[in-house]
């Protein structure tokens, strides 16, 4: 039984014999942006597409702490752009947070711009995690404006947390094919498919297995809240994603803070799929930590 109230997260961590969880798909940004990003939330914005209520609200110093109550001991802060002129100013923010958090990845995000390939390259040696929203940011992840930042991602192995699904609301440029169309032109790219790719569960799992470098994130899917949205994940599916996960590519994701659940929802769900312990410990631990690493110590 997985834990039933964040207060029982890590009885539950412990009883499977880890030191705590690695969660790859967190977001912390600089206030003025979350404050908008919460506020279409409140209003169920059109790319959220129904009511979704905010379970945690507070400063950074205070959500930090409670990824801390909960035993996240790695973590991260994901920025994304959504327009011209903004990636560089969020990377700054980002790099500062980590710097004043040690459990936070160093992480960055681009968007299709001129300047793209010049930040990202100046920004290769720092950044631990990328993170590319394609339905908020509204672009084709093939846009040329791109190909140089892919390419320079690509060879530097740094991994990307990309949101290419149709998942909560398609979008003119979500789903599979530009994903599979930019695998093809940059096939060493370390993606990590947010969501597991809800709703395109089946052909993001099939990228997964096809592309060495490409893995999957759990964050939302599989509890009913998002099963609601996305589709329940097909039964006919979880071998395969126990395969993968036994083999290093699914990781623990959130979407921590702005998830209308508790916590401890998202692992109880994982829990339900009854895939085993090891599963369990390779996602909620080894899988992440070889993706992004320990905390820095001191």
């Amino acid at each position: 039984m997985g834990p039933a109230t964040d207060e029982d997260v890590r009885s539950w961590t412990s009883a499977l014999g880890l030191p705590g969880l690695v969660d790859v798909h967190t977001h912390f940004l600089p206030p003025p942006v979350m404050t908008k990003v919460r506020a279409q939330f409140d209003a169920a914005g059109p790319l959220i597409g129904r009511p979704w209520p905010l379970h945690y609200r507070d400063t950074d110093e205070a959500l930090v702490e409670v990824l801390r109550s909960l035993g996240v001991v790695r973590f991260t802060a994901l920025p994304y752009a959504h327009r011209p002129g903004m990636a560089d100013w969020l990377n700054d923010w980002a790099d500062g947070f980590a710097a004043r958090v040690p459990e936070a990845a160093v992480c960055g995000t681009f968007y299709p711009e001129e300047s793209a390939s010049t930040y990202v390259a100046e920004r290769l040696a720092s950044v631990e995690v990328f993170k590319v929203h394609v339905q908020v940011g509204g672009f084709d992840v093939t846009d040329p404006l791109l190909d140089e930042a892919w390419g320079l991602v690509a060879e530097a192995g740094t991994p990307v947390v990309l949101h290419a699904g149709s998942g909560p609301v398609a979008t003119t440029h979500t789903g599979p094919a530009p994903v599979a169309a930019l695998l093809a032109r940059h096939p060493r790219l370390r993606l990590v498919i947010a969501h597991a790719g809800a709703p395109e569960y089946a052909e993001f799992l099939a990228l997964a297995e096809q592309h060495e470098r490409v893995v999957l994130d759990t964050t939302m899917a599989f509890t009913d809240f998002f099963s609601e949205m996305g589709g329940v994940y097909p039964d006919e599916l979880l071998p395969r994603l126990r395969d993968l996960g036994l083999a290093g590519k699914v990781l623990l994701g959130s979407d921590f803070p702005n998830i209308p659940y508790p916590y401890a929802r998202q692992l109880e769900a994982l829990e339900w799929l009854d895939l085993g312990d090891d599963w369990l410990r390779a996602v909620c631990w080894h899988n992440g930590h070889a993706l992004v690493g320990p905390a820095p110590i001191g």
